[in-house]
């Protein structure tokens, strides 16, 4: 049984797009005494986000399985050299890509340095994710909607679209969802709007790739502790965060990890297509 984190944070702000290392608590990222059973032994894997959060744990998690990664973050570099450093201390590749997934030509050239330095593809994760709340739907611009839609589901759409020509038989496509695109959120009101995207672009995508034989998952989680959390909400709404969940508190990245590696894993979920696995902390969803 993983270690109980605390139940919420203590009150914190930070400048986006926000760094580990200020964070209090740091989360539990690095997946430490997971233990890996060769799952993606000799795989390639495209982690969008993959400096942090989530995405770090997600890269680890695949290392420990025996998959080489590339990584692509926005800017912050002393994440991803740390998220390098854990991947390599598992005896695996850990590729840098830098820039900003808002930017269309940068979708492609991520897709073809990772197929460039790692020798081939086989697992794309769409992770990548921009929010800022509002208050009210008038507050919402659309400068901010646009870029909300840029970074969340136009980079699934372009990065998805590069790999393609890359991914044989039997590869993976992961695509980060998250509990607010199953039920929207009055001040996450564009983000919640591209993950419901996100949801339909994976059930038409595994549609479209099924006689490939290449599998499209999503993975939508709840409240998870990320530098996304006091880099983007205000100091009182971090000290609540995740209080609202059944389990009264927000997961760590090292608990949802294991969710993108069952997808990944042909061996775990070859007969999964098109599905939507959504690790809320207990709340129950209808349908």
């Amino acid at each position: 049984m993983p270690e109980e984190p605390n139940a919420t944070p203590p009150a914190q702000r930070q400048q986006y797009p926000g760094t580990t290392g200020q964070m209090s608590p740091e989360p539990r990222d690095e997946m430490r005494g997971y233990a890996g059973r060769d799952l993606l032994s000799g795989k390639k894997a495209l982690i969008t986000g993959g400096d942090s959060g989530i995405g770090r744990a997600v890269a680890v998690a695949f290392a420990k399985e025996g998959a080489d990664v590339a990584i692509a973050y926005l800017s912050e570099h002393e994440d991803a050299n740390h998220t390098r450093k854990v991947v390599e201390a598992e005896g695996r590749r850990c590729v840098l890509l830098p820039g900003d997934l808002a930017d269309p030509d940068h979708c492609i050239a991520v897709v073809e340095q990772a197929v460039a330095e790692l020798g081939g593809l086989d697992i794309v994760v769409n992770n990548v994710a921009y929010q800022k709340p509002v208050d009210a739907l008038e507050e919402l611009t659309d400068e901010q909607w646009e870029h909300t839609f840029a970074v969340n589901i136009h980079s699934y759409f372009r990065v998805t679209k590069a790999a393609l020509p890359h991914l044989r038989e039997g590869s993976a496509i992961i695509n980060t969802s998250s509990i607010n695109g199953l039920r929207g959120n009055k001040s996450l009101i564009d983000y919640a709007a591209t993950k419901g995207a996100i949801n339909a672009f994976t059930y038409s995508m595994a549609q479209t790739l099924i006689e490939r034989r290449i599998r499209v998952n999503a993975v939508a989680p709840g409240p998870v502790w990320t530098p996304l959390i006091p880099a983007t909400f205000p100091q009182e709404k971090v000290e609540q965060f995740g209080k609202q969940a059944p389990m009264r508190r927000a997961a760590d990245p090292d608990e949802i990890a294991p969710s993108y590696v069952f997808f990944a894993a042909e061996r775990l979920s070859s007969y999964y297509s098109g599905e939507i696995l959504a690790p809320v902390g207990g709340e129950t969803l209808p349908g």
